[in-house]
C-alpha cells in the first residue's frame, strides 16, 4: 500500500491561490493599458471652433467627455461672440459630450463702457451654460491700454470681474504667462514642442523680447490676484506655468486652496522631470491628487486633414494613459530620453481623469 505525501500538492495549490488573489488585487489597485476605452474620461481643456463633428466623434470612440474654452485673441467683442457661437453650438448638439467654458474680450478696454458691458456679456454666457472663464496670456503679454501699458492680471480693474465670478462660484482657467522656457534662448529649452512652438511664435517668444515683464514678473501678478481674491475658484492652466517644477508647483498648491491645475500643453514638463526624479514626480501626483484635471490642448478649427486629426488626437490620448498608468519605459517626441510611466493608483487616475473635472468645474452634474 502506497501513501501519498500530498503535502507538497498542497503547498502548490496555496501558492496558485496566493498568487490568483495578488493579480487580482493588482488589477483591482491599477488600471491597464487595455482599460483606456473602458474608462469614462474628461479632457479639460480643448478648442473646438467649427460645426464639424470630427472631434467629438473620436472622442465618443475613445471614452471621452470635454470642456470646450472660448479664447480671446484680442481680436475684439465680436471675435469672441463667435467662437463662444461655436462652443454653444456643439453643446447643444451634443450635451452629453460637450460643456463649454466662455472668455471675454479685453480689446475695449479703454471703453468707458467695457466693464459693464463684459459683466452683461458674462451673465448671458453663464445662463446659457457655460461653466467657467478663461483669462489669456494676452493678458499681461500682449494688450497695452491707450497709455501704453501692459495690462496685469492683478490690474484693479479686473477686481470687479473678479469678485463677480467669486459670488456666482464660477471658475477661471487661467492662461497667465507661459512656460519658464518661453524666455530662454531655444537651445536651452527643456523640451522639443517648447523649441518648435516658440521658433513658430516669436512674438511670444519672451527670450527675444526683453522689455516685457519677466517669467517672475508673470507669476508674481497672477499670485497678487488669488491673494486679493482668496475664495475665487482658479484652475492654472497649462500647469498654471509652473511646469518647469512639481516643487514651486506645490508651493502655490499649498499657499492657494482654491487653486488647481490642468495639465493641458505641459505633459512634455511632466516626462522631463520624471526623467530626473521619477519618484518625486509620482509622489506630487498622488499627494495633489485632488488638485491636478487631465487636459491636453487638442483643437479643431475645421481646416485640417479628418483623418490627421483623428489620428493625432487618439495617439495623444492613449500616451498619456499609458504614462498615468503603467510603469512601462516609453518615449516622446517632446523629450529627448526615455522614461518610465507612473503607474498611478487607479482612485488617483479617476481623480485626474474624472472626479476633479467635476468637483472643480462641475461638471455634467446630473450624471
Amino acid at each position: 500500500m502506497y501513501i501519498i505525501n500530498t503535502k507538497p500538492m498542497k503547498i502548490v495549490l496555496c501558492c496558485l491561490v496566493l498568487f490568483t488573489l495578488l493579480s487580482c488585487s493588482e488589477k483591482q489597485a491599477y488600471y491597464t493599458l487595455e482599460d483606456f476605452g473602458k474608462v469614462e474620461k474628461i479632457d479639460t481643456h480643448i478648442h473646438v471652433s467649427t460645426d464639424r463633428d470630427v472631434f467629438v466623434e473620436q472622442a465618443k470612440r475613445d471614452n471621452f467627455k470635454l470642456l470646450n474654452i472660448v479664447v480671446d485673441f484680442t481680436k475684439g467683442r465680436e471675435f469672441v461672440e463667435e467662437e463662444f457661437a461655436y462652443r454653444l453650438d456643439q453643446k447643444t448638439r451634443h450635451p452629453e459630450s460637450f460643456e463649454m467654458a466662455t472668455a471675454f474680450s479685453i480689446k475695449e478696454w479703454d471703453d468707458p463702457n467695457w466693464l459693464n458691458q463684459t459683466l452683461d456679456w458674462l451673465k448671458r454666457n453663464i445662463d446659457e451654460g457655460a461653466l467657467a472663464v478663461k483669462v489669456w496670456k494676452n493678458v499681461g503679454m500682449v494688450f497695452k491700454d491707450s497709455t501704453g501699458q501692459l495690462v496685469m492680471v492683478d490690474n484693479p480693474k479686473l477686481d470687479t470681474i473678479f469678485k463677480f465670478l467669486t459670488e456666482r462660484k464660477i471658475p477661471v482657467i487661467g492662461h497667465l504667462g507661459e512656460p519658464k522656457n518661453c524666455w530662454l534662448p531655444l537651445e536651452e529649452m527643456s523640451v522639443n514642442n517648447d523649441r518648435v512652438y516658440f521658433e513658430e511664435h516669436p512674438q511670444y517668444h519672451m527670450h527675444k523680447h526683453p522689455e516685457l515683464p519677466t517669467y517672475e514678473d508673470q507669476i508674481a501678478a497672477r499670485d497678487r490676484m488669488l491673494e486679493k481674491h482668496p475664495e475665487l475658484i482658479f484652475v492654472g492652466a497649462h500647469m498654471g506655468s509652473l511646469e518647469w517644477s512639481v516643487d514651486e508647483l506645490a508651493k502655490r498648491l499649498d499657499k492657494f486652496p482654491n487653486m488647481s491645475i490642468d495639465l493641458a500643453a505641459r505633459i512634455g514638463q511632466v516626462f522631463y522631470q520624471t526623467i530626473e526624479d521619477r519618484e518625486k514626480v509620482r509622489e506630487f501626483f498622488i499627494k495633489y491628487q485632488d488638485r491636478i484635471l487631465y487636459a491636453t490642448d487638442l483643437s479643431d478649427g475645421g481646416k485640417d486633414d479628418p483623418k490627421k486629426l483623428i489620428r493625432e488626437m487618439h495617439d495623444a490620448w492613449i500616451l498619456d494613459w499609458q504614462f498615468f498608468v503603467t510603469d512601462d519605459i516609453m518615449t516622446s517626441d517632446r523629450v529627448n530620453n526615455e522614461f518610465r510611466g507612473l503607474k498611478l493608483p487607479r482612485e488617483v487616475v479617476d481623480k485626474i481623469y474624472n472626479g476633479n473635472a467635476r468637483k472643480w468645474l462641475k461638471m455634467f452634474p446630473g450624471e
